[in-house]
């Protein structure tokens, strides 16, 4: 994504939380941004934030990933193996639920998106039955890639 189209979107949440932009801010999202599909770690982000930035610091990626998911600019997915990794958020394009799932091999650690999001007769009937109303769900469905099956037979 261009990054003017990020300031653009930043500034805007920001503003609307009475928040400062920051060019750590802008830095953090744009790798986000740049590599959407990927789930990144802070690590990550912060070593391809250095190469250009190298005054930026781990502390500074680590906070600025908190206030993006406390505005919802910035998903994070835990995948079990003890490391919370980044994604853009599902509120960055303007969507208003979570747009995919995460199928996660068992065998190689691969994370692929699932775009499909079925659910949505599923909130219908929870809201129906309960009249509690789902704005958000997140969903992860683990076991084997389709190498991995391969591998295994």
């Amino acid at each position: 994504m261009e990054q003017k189209k990020v300031q653009e979107l930043l500034n805007e949440k920001l503003r609307e939380k009475g928040l400062k932009v920051t060019q750590q801010r802008i830095l953090v999202l744009q790798v986000l941004a740049d590599k959407s599909g990927s789930h990144m770690t802070a690590e990550d982000i912060y070593e391809l934030i250095r190469e250009k930035y190298p005054e930026i610091g781990l502390a500074t990626v680590y906070r600025t990933l908190q206030l993006l998911l406390e505005i919802q600019l910035v998903d994070s997915i835990n995948l079990d193996d003890g490391c919370v990794r980044y994604e853009i958020g599902h509120m960055f394009e303007g969507e208003m639920k979570h747009n995919h799932h995460h199928l996660i091999c068992r065998a190689c650690g691969t994370v692929f998106p699932f775009e499909d999001d079925l659910l949505d007769e599923l909130e219908s009937h929870i809201e129906e039955a309960t009249g509690f109303h789902v704005l958000d769900h997140k969903l992860k469905f683990y076991g084997l890639c389709k190498d991995c099956l391969n591998k295994s037979k």
